[in-house]
């Protein structure tokens, strides 16, 4: 059966030529491309023959049982990210299909962004900034706080929740940590509420699901010390943002640092917008050279093993299916 490769990712410079040298035991691979402007109906055609499906990241062309339903043939949902948000992977399950995802890639990436959020809230770098530029001088209202006495709640602890662990032992705060399933010994592990009400920065690591959807809510909020900071490199649908503007106007919260949110791009009406106690970034925290170069490596890898009979790593739905 001749390979046939679909791709609603936007393939950038991971060129059709590129595809080819990394799988050179396949002369006869087909390629299709599905832009991030087309519609998904009108491949339908395209995907009854697809073998391996590379899954959009936009939610809003997100592969749903139609489409699903229309790749008899396909052996793999590859998501090119670490969050699968793109692609019904319950309902994949169901149908025999595989959905996997690249984790860890962006982990450092993105662990350095969070750690470099938290001392841009903590020493106002942008205040600092404003007032030199504007002809002032002198540390007036611009007195911070160390990082080192802060106590940080980590909520999500996996490979980059972990990797801002580490992070954060090096300046030697305090750090904290809830997840479901404890994963390194030694840590501090407490409940959800324990650690959101003892925390003087919380950063948020959790996938979207519906028990994390609007998980950091108005209620939890009410329970983070007063002028405490909230940070999300995350999912932006965990935190309810309405509430997370409420908490700042109060100043139940001091500041927030937020590469992720409910809606992206963030819609001009937001109250997060034009604030100076907020930190916006465009879903970039795992932006870098270094980043993409483990993606490109872990997805020639892992499509190496497919075509070659193997099974893929990092599966995302197997329990759905055995269930």
């Amino acid at each position: 059966m001749a390979e046939h490769i679909v791709s609603f990712y936007h393939l950038n410079d991971i060129t059709e030529a590129e595809l080819r040298k990394h799988l050179p035991e396949l002369p006869d691979l087909r390629i299709t491309e599905i832009g991030d402007t087309e519609d998904p109906q009108d491949y339908l055609n395209e995907l009854s023959t697809a073998t391996i499906v590379l899954a959009p990241l936009e939610k809003e062309r997100r592969i749903g049982t139609e489409l699903l339903d229309a790749m008899p043939r396909c052996r793999l949902i590859q998501s090119v990210a670490v969050g699968f948000d793109g692609v019904d992977h319950v309902a994949a399950a169901e149908r025999g299909i595989p959905v996997a995802n690249l984790p860890g890639f962006n982990a450092d990436a993105v662990a350095d962004w969070t750690v470099g959020a938290m001392l841009y809230l903590l020493r106002h770098y942008a205040a600092g900034h404003r007032k030199v530029n504007d002809g002032g001088w002198g540390p007036e209202g611009l007195r911070g706080r160390d990082l080192s006495a802060m106590r940080v709640g980590i909520l999500g602890f996996g490979n980059i929740g972990r990797a801002v662990a580490r992070r954060i032992d090096g300046f030697g705060a305090r750090v904290v940590v809830h997840d479901p399933a404890p994963s390194e010994p030694g840590r501090e592990y407490l409940s959800l509420r324990e650690t959101v009400a003892t925390s003087d920065i919380l950063t948020l690591h959790l996938p979207l699901n519906p028990t994390t959807r609007g998980l950091l809510d108005e209620e939890l909020l009410a329970t983070l010390p007063r002028g405490g900071y909230v940070v999300n490199a995350g999912r932006g649908g965990v935190i309810d943002e309405a509430a997370l503007a409420r908490a700042l106007d109060s100043g139940q919260v001091a500041g927030a640092a937020l590469d992720v949110f409910t809606e992206e791009p963030l819609p001009e009406v937001s109250p997060l917008r034009g604030r100076s106690d907020v930190l916006l970034n465009p879903h970039a925290a795992g932006v870098t050279r270094e980043a993409y170069h483990k993606l490109r490596e872990q997805l020639f890898a892992t499509l190496t093993d497919v075509v070659n009979g193997q099974e893929p790593l990092n599966v995302v739905n197997r329990t759905a299916a055995a269930g």
